[in-house]
C-alpha cells in the first residue's frame, strides 16, 4: 500500500523521458505510481464513489506494483499516454469501450481533488493543435515563418514555387500491427514532389528557416532551460540522425523571447512546455 502524498505519473511504458523524472521523485522521498490508462483491465483497476454526503471522488486505482487511494494523489505529471486499444474487441465494440475508458477514467484522472497538474490533460488537448499554437506565437510577437496547411495540390504547388519549403508531419507515425514506430522527419519539398495524392489528407508546408544550429527551450512555472543543438552533418532535422552526435550547450534566451514564451503557456493554462 502506499502512503498519501502520492504523485500519479500518466504515461506509456516507452516513456523513457517520464523515466528520469520519476528517477529525481523518488530520490526525493516522494511516493510515485506511474499508470497508462490504457492498461485499464486485469492490470488497471480503479473504482470511485461521489455523493452521499461526499462532495469529492474519492476511491482506489491498482496496478500490478501499486495500490492508491485516489484521494491521496496530490500531483499528476500527464505526459504521454497510450491510445486506448481494446485489440481483443471487435470495431464496434473497441470503439465504444474506448468513448466509456476516455469519459469514465480520464474524466476521473482529469478531476482529482485537491491535485496539481503539470499539465492539466483539457489543458494539454486545448494546446495540442499546431493550426493554434502557431496562430498563438504570431499573435505574441514570436516571428513565425510562412505557413500553409492545405489538401490542395495546386496551392501547395503555388506555395512551393514562393520560397524555399519544408514539409513537417502534424503528428507522430502510429504503431504498425506489429508494433513498431516510424517516424516523417522534416523534409524538403518542391512543386514537382506535390501531386494530387495530396487531396487524401490535410499537410503541413513551411517556408524552410536557414540555420546554423536548433535551440530547445524548456519552461518550467517561471523558470526557463535553453539549449543549442548542432548537429555535425548540418542535418535539416536533427532528430533523424544520430543523436550521441549532437552537440548540446547552453544558450541565453533573449528577453522578448522570454515573455512570448511565458504569454504562451499562460494563455493556454499550461505549467511546463517544450519550444
Amino acid at each position: 500500500m502506499v502512503s498519501a502524498r502520492t504523485v500519479l505519473v500518466v504515461t506509456s511504458v516507452e516513456d523513457v523521458t517520464a523515466n528520469l523524472v520519476i528517477a529525481v521523485l523518488n530520490e526525493r522521498g516522494a511516493q510515485v505510481v506511474r499508470a497508462d490508462p490504457a492498461d485499464i483491465g486485469p492490470n488497471l483497476v480503479f473504482s470511485a464513489r461521489i455523493g452521499d454526503g461526499h462532495p469529492n471522488w474519492a476511491g482506489r486505482l491498482r496496478t500490478p506494483s501499486r495500490d492508491i487511494a485516489l484521494e491521496d494523489v496530490q500531483a499528476v505529471y500527464y505526459r504521454r499516454p497510450s491510445p486506448w486499444h481494446f485489440k481483443e474487441l471487435g470495431q464496434q465494440a473497441r470503439d465504444f469501450a474506448g468513448t466509456e475508458a476516455r469519459h469514465g477514467l480520464g474524466g476521473l484522472l482529469a478531476n482529482l481533488p485537491n491535485c496539481r497538474y503539470v499539465n492539466h490533460p483539457v489543458d494539454v488537448t486545448r494546446a495540442d493543435f499546431k493550426p493554434a499554437q502557431l496562430q498563438v506565437a504570431a499573435r505574441l510577437g514570436l516571428a513565425v515563418p510562412a505557413t500553409l496547411i492545405t489538401n490542395d495540390a495546386q496551392a501547395a504547388r503555388q506555395f512551393a514555387t514562393q520560397q524555399s519549403v519544408v514539409y513537417k508531419a502534424f503528428r507522430g507515425v502510429p504503431a504498425d500491427p506489429n508494433g513498431d514506430v516510424g517516424a516523417i522527419w522534416t523534409q524538403r519539398v518542391n512543386s514537382d514532389d506535390l501531386n494530387e495524392s495530396i487531396s487524401v489528407t490535410a499537410h503541413l508546408f513551411q517556408e524552410e528557416v536557414p540555420k546554423t544550429s536548433d535551440a530547445r527551450v524548456t519552461v518550467i512555472g517561471r523558470r526557463m532551460f535553453a539549449s543549442r543543438i548542432t548537429t555535425p552533418d548540418s542535418a535539416l532535422d536533427w532528430r533523424s540522425g544520430d543523436w550521441d552526435a549532437l552537440v548540446h550547450a547552453p544558450v541565453a534566451v533573449p528577453e522578448p523571447i522570454r515573455a512570448a514564451l511565458y504569454a504562451y503557456l499562460d494563455h493556454f493554462g499550461l505549467v511546463f512546455g517544450c519550444f
